[in-house]
């Protein structure tokens, strides 16, 4: 029975969520119930991926990442595949009617992890963004609307901006990994082995920009069913940043930042106290 089998992969990708990361499992349970399931396949879909890129070192990744690729359209075109989380994905994708543009742009993203390990200019960088996070979160955002392309016409600009701020924070608090055991350098224009106060302050000010103009233009403007749950995931990347700007420049390399699991329940009770109130900022 085939809806047993989408229940099934539906929950695999609900699993992968809740095993790869506690802190957006933990936003996406503050979503309304009925959009939950499509952003968990969503999130097990480009989790997998990047699992392929960024950790499958004893594997060959550019067979594993293109055979992913490849089952991935011919799931989406028969409505069905055996990969529960390829399964999961193209229901959603055929639900929301996610462009193919959208993931093609991400696998290519993901392609570029394969062999590119340094963005010189801020198109390379744009473009990397783009792919990674921004249309991740232009993803999200077609659930979020529900088909209404209105709604996703006027907040993609601002969803692409959130993606991009979540993206440059993990690369920011990823250094250390992504230059010495990966060998990528994403920031351009900056040279990481001699990382300085004013290339740290750049970066941050970037994100913090890209941060505020999510906030006013987009997060405000979600659907009721959606607002909570990704003012949650703002309000931890927001902290996380916070912390990261704290860190002198010359230890950041040295540093792995992470917000415990204390401080993330105490997060999410004053964050769905200024929510409740109307007064999240």
């Amino acid at each position: 029975m085939k809806e047993l089998f989408d229940i099934v992969s539906n929950d695999c990708s609900k699993l992968v969520t809740t095993k790869y990361s506690t802190s957006f499992s933990l936003a996406v349970k503050m979503l309304s119930e009925n959009i939950r399931k499509d952003i968990y396949n969503i999130y097990g879909f480009v989790r997998f991926a990047d699992e392929i890129v960024d950790t499958f070192h004893d594997f060959d990744k550019e067979t594993l990442l293109l055979k992913f690729e490849q089952d991935y359209y011919d799931a989406v075109k028969s409505g069905i595949s055996l990969n529960p989380i390829l399964n999961s994905f193209q229901q959603t994708v055929n639900r929301y009617n996610i462009p193919q543009e959208m993931v093609d742009a991400f696998l290519k993203s993901m392609k570029a992890d394969l062999y590119k390990t340094e963005y010189q200019t801020k198109e390379e960088y744009d473009a990397y963004i783009y792919g990674s996070a921004d249309v991740v979160g232009l993803m999200c955002l077609k659930v979020f609307v529900n088909g209404d392309d209105d709604k996703f016409n006027e907040l993609k600009d601002a969803a692409m901006r959130l993606g991009s701020a979540f993206q440059k924070v993990n690369f920011l608090r990823d250094l250390k990994a992504d230059y010495e055991v990966l060998n990528r350098s994403y920031f351009p224009n900056v040279d990481l082995g001699k990382l300085d106060a004013n290339s740290k302050k750049i970066i941050i000010d970037d994100i913090e920009a890209d941060f505020d103009f999510a906030y006013k233009n987009g997060i405000l403007k979600l659907p009721v069913e959606a607002k909570f749950g990704v003012y949650m995931a703002y309000r931890y990347y927001r902290r996380l940043l916070k912390k990261l700007n704290n860190v002198p420049f010359e230890d950041i390399m040295d540093t792995r930042i992470r917000i415990s699991n204390p401080m993330k329940i105490n997060l999410l009770a004053r964050s769905y106290v200024k929510y409740k109130l109307n007064i999240i900022k």
